[in-house]
């Protein structure tokens, strides 16, 4: 894959475009992408939204973009200042209307793992856990989650363990995006490096694709956006050693 549309430009670029205005958006915590798609958005689109992020800001003003998605830096110039209970509180009252959250697994379903690969009591890899995301993916009102490695051991037919279910949207890896349609991930389109047929061999569960299309090519808004909020390419570094890493 060039570097016309890298597979890092890909992720937060497409998360981004989820986001909808006028309407309440989360970033959690491990989530920088989704945290540099939600600040894209601030500058490449002429709408205004709500951002929350789990370091507590909220329409947050950062004075610099931080490599974590729980630097307190995120809460500098904020309206306010929520804490973990004020999040869940929104969002099972129904005010949060578009959560990112991570998943180590993700199925046909929609549905997600983050507790464990492999058998329970005797796990390979033992995950951290669902924490506010087994709340908050059936509560929000839209739940998006992204995956750096697209495979058949990250996009199942069956979890190992179904930490949440309920409320997914939409799924975004470095070849493809899905949503959500009648119950079951559909694709909704591809990187335009890559192909069909390349997203159907690296994916375990059956979709739909009768309306899928090749990816709509970054603006030159987003570019400049990502290119501002990542000068020195310290986040395209580290997620493409994680990638390198994942294709082993």
């Amino acid at each position: 894959m060039s570097e016309s549309w890298s597979p890092f430009a890909y992720i937060v670029t497409n998360l981004a475009r989820f986001i909808r205005p006028h309407e309440v958006t989360f970033s959690g915590v491990n989530s920088s992408l989704p945290m540099l798609a939600c600040l894209l958005a601030r500058r490449a689109y002429d709408f205004d939204f709500t951002y929350i992020n789990v370091a507590g800001g909220v329409d947050p003003i950062p004075s610099s973009v931080p490599i974590s998605s729980s630097d307190p830096v995120l809460a500098e110039g904020s309206t306010a200042i929520f804490g973990n209970e004020d999040f869940y509180d929104l969002c099972t009252r129904g005010g949060m209307d578009l959560c990112f959250l991570g998943a180590a697994q993700v199925d046909g379903r929609g549905q997600t793992n983050v507790s464990a690969i492999g058998d329970w009591h005797h796990p390979k890899v033992r995950l951290p856990g669902g924490g506010g995301g087994a709340v908050m993916l059936p509560t929000a009102k839209r739940s998006v989650t992204w995956r750096t490695e697209h495979s058949r051991r990250t996009m199942v037919e069956t979890l190992d363990f179904v930490t949440a279910a309920g409320g997914m949207h939409g799924v975004v890896t470095p070849i493809a995006v899905f949503v959500k349609q009648n119950d079951r991930l559909a694709l909704a389109s591809w990187h335009p490096e890559s192909s069909l047929e390349e997203v159907r061999e690296r994916t375990a569960f059956d979709f739909e694709a009768g309306q899928a299309r090749p990816t709509e090519s970054p603006t030159q808004r987003e570019i400049e956006a990502l290119a501002a909020l990542d000068p020195e390419r310290r986040f395209e570094t580290d997620a493409a050693i994680v990638l390198r890493k994942e294709a082993v």
